[in-house]
Order: C-alpha cells, then sequence, then structure tokens
C-alpha cells in the first residue's frame, strides 16, 4: 500500500535489523544493483544524512560529555534528525522518482528506545509520525540473527570493546534481545510490506534473494528504469 503524503512518487526502502547484521553491506550492494539496472537511487542513513542528523548522531552515539541521556531525549533527538532527513532529503529525492535507499529509520526508533529502552510503543508510534510528516518505508529489509552473533561480528577480534561499539551498542545482551523481539513484532504486523532474511546467510545470497525481492516489487509498483543499463544499445 501507497503512504505517502505530498505527491511522491518514488519507492523508499529501509534497511533494520540488530547490530552487526549487515545492513550497510546489502543497502550498499543493493544500491550498485539497482544503479547498474539503470534506477536513479539515493542512499542514505539514520541517524544522519544532513548535516544536523550526523551532529545528532555523534550526540547520541560516541560523544563522551552525553553518556547520561535518557530514553526520552534520545528518541527526541532522533526525532529532530529525522524530521530534517525527511524534509531535506528523503521526500525531495521520493518526489523526483527515485529510489531511496535508507540504513534504519522510524522502526529502529520503536525497536531501540521503545523494546530496548522500555518507552511507551504508541508514543513512539505517534512520534515518527508527527516527525516524517506520516512517511512509511514501501519495503522494510530486516536482517534478523542471534544478538550473540552480531556483537560478535561487530567486534571482531578487537578486545577493546569501547573503541569497538557505540554506546547504544555496549547497553547488554539484555537490552539488544528485547531490540531484535521488537522488530520481529513489528514486522509479523505487516508482513506485506517486511522481508525477513536470516543475516547469518553468505552475504552473497542474501544480496541475491533482495535483489530478486526488490526488483518484484518495483515491477508490482510501475517503477522502471530511467536510463539504460551501461553499455545497452538503445
Amino acid at each position: 500500500m501507497r503512504r505517502r503524503t505530498n505527491g511522491a512518487q518514488g519507492f523508499f526502502i529501509t534497511f533494520e535489523g540488530p547490530d552487526g547484521s549487515g545492513k550497510t553491506t546489502q543497502s550498499q550492494l543493493l544500491l550498485k544493483h539497482l544503479e547498474d539496472e539503470g534506477f536513479e537511487v539515493a542512499w542514505t542513513r539514520e541517524p544522519g544524512g544532513t548535516e544536523l542528523g550526523e551532529l545528532i548522531r555523534d550526540v547520541i552515539l560516541h560523544d563522551g560529555r552525553f553518556d547520561d541521556l535518557s530514553p526520552r531525549v534520545e528518541a527526541l533527538l532522533l526525532a529532530s534528525a529525522r524530521a530534517q532527513h525527511v524534509s531535506e532529503l528523503i521526500r525531495p529525492e521520493l518526489e523526483m522518482g527515485k529510489i531511496v535507499l535508507c540504513d534504519r529509520f522510524t522502526d529502529s526508533t520503536t525497536a531501540y528506545q521503545g523494546g530496548g529502552s522500555g518507552l511507551n510503543i504508541e508514543d513512539m508510534s505517534r512520534l515518527n509520525h508527527f516527525a516524517t510528516g506520516s512517511l512509511v518505508p514501501d519495503l522494510v529489509i530486516l536482517l534478523d540473527m542471534p544478538i550473540e552473533d552480531g556483537l560478535q561480528r561487530k567486534l571482531g577480534d578487537n578486545i577493546d570493546v569501547s573503541d569497538s561499539l557505540s554506546r547504544i551498542e555496549q547497553r547488554g545482551l539484555a537490552y539488544h534481545r528485547r531490540v531484535r523481539l521488537q522488530f520481529l513484532n513489528l514486522a509479523a504486523r505487516a508482513p506485506a510490506r517486511w522481508l525477513v532474511l536470516d543475516g547469518r546467510l553468505p552475504a552473497k545470497e542474501l544480496n541475491a534473494t533482495i535483489q530478486q525481492h526488490v526488483c518484484e516489487q518495483l515491477k508490482k509498483t510501475g517503477q522502471s528504469p530511467s536510463r539504460s543499463k551501461p553499455g545497452r544499445l538503445v
């Protein structure tokens, strides 16, 4: 179901999942594939995507001066970054007919500040609705995996946790298990709009599955390349 306002005609895809599940890798692979197919595509991330968003990202995830931020403050800061992100980047790109890929979006706030930190889920929904002007992704790709596997992937061989993980990533297994459960609950409520995949699968296998599903969804909504593939005669 199309759930846009202000006449947006593009296609909005978000990547969600626990930390270390491979969202950035898979979103970048999809970006390259779609560009190679001739689609106009924009890639972005949250928190971030704009100058304001990147400043807020650093405050929430890394700046040691703000180690005691409450979950409510985190949620409000994220909403501010998201409102600017939608206004400055996401909605204009969609209205130009582009495909927009976003590494995390509103569902992360619901999962982390709601499921993980215990803020009211309905409050998170209303906050997201207000911040985005009712913008909802056309497709959410959830890369799911056990929390231990994701954090181990993030750490690798680095034994210095403080240098390897963000402030949120360091919150402990119980917190991150609640986050994962909330992601799965969100996916279960809207199965037609979510694609849930096992993030432990080989990257190439995941990429192939994502490409096939996205191409099917684009065809259903009438999306077509705006230019020819490289090397194709026209």
